[in-house]
């Protein structure tokens, strides 16, 4: 059977593309706050936030991402909280790519040498204005590679909000392909619109590394 290709497919491909990216973005940008939260809490906290901070990042990375999609959106109900799909989503792709980047936020902040807290202290700052106005700006540069990496790994894993009803990239295809049978030349399509994407965003990572790139100091390890 030959391939086929329909333009009438691109609308509702385009509007699942919309919906990957917004769940992308926010995930991103949710998984971002919450894991410098988390970082900052292990590497100058001690006893109770400490254990907190390090729990939930063992957890979140020890287990599969949608073992905890499952749990947020089929589990929840029984204890009376009902989310729609996309919440649910979202929320355990935010949740999950924060214990990775915590992990990446850590390892940035670690790589500052400890003399610039000290020498900051001595200047009279703060723990918490070095931290801000001194540790936090290498930190965040040395942390874009990495970060870069996981942008990419979320906007991969997004496809599993499909299995709970949401109409992503790969939803849309799927539904589409549901009715037609043209599973091969959608999901191709699919595939062809995320590998768009993935090249964007590592050009994207490429050029923005090199204009906030500090001279000297290397870059913490990569995501396994």
């Amino acid at each position: 059977m030959p391939l086929v290709f329909e333009w009438l497919w691109l609308p509702r491909l385009t509007r699942g593309l919309w919906v990957t990216l917004q769940l992308t973005g926010a995930c991103m940008g949710i998984g971002a706050l919450l894991g410098l939260l988390l970082a900052l809490a292990r590497v100058y906290t001690r006893g109770p936030v400490y254990w907190i901070a390090s729990l939930y990042v063992q957890f979140f990375r020890g287990t599969p991402l949608l073992v905890q999609l499952m749990i947020i959106h089929f589990g929840l109900p029984s204890a009376g909280i009902v989310l729609p799909a996309f919440v649910s989503g979202l929320l355990a792709m935010a949740l999950n790519t924060a214990a990775y980047q915590a992990e990446y936020f850590r390892g940035a902040i670690q790589s500052v040498k400890a003399g610039q807290m000290l020498a900051a202290r001595s200047l009279g700052l703060s723990a918490w204005q070095a931290i801000c106005r001194i540790i936090l700006p290498q930190a965040l540069r040395l942390v874009i590679p990495p970060w870069s990496n996981e942008l990419v790994y979320m906007l991969k894993y997004s496809t599993i909000v499909y299995m709970v009803g949401v109409a992503d990239l790969l939803g849309e295809a799927r539904n589409i392909a549901a009715r037609n049978f043209r599973f091969l030349e959608l999901y191709i399509v699919a595939a062809l619109f995320y590998l768009a994407l993935v090249l964007l965003l590592t050009v994207a990572q490429r050029v923005i590394e090199r204009q906030l790139r500090i001279p000297g100091l290397g870059v913490p390890r990569e995501r396994p």
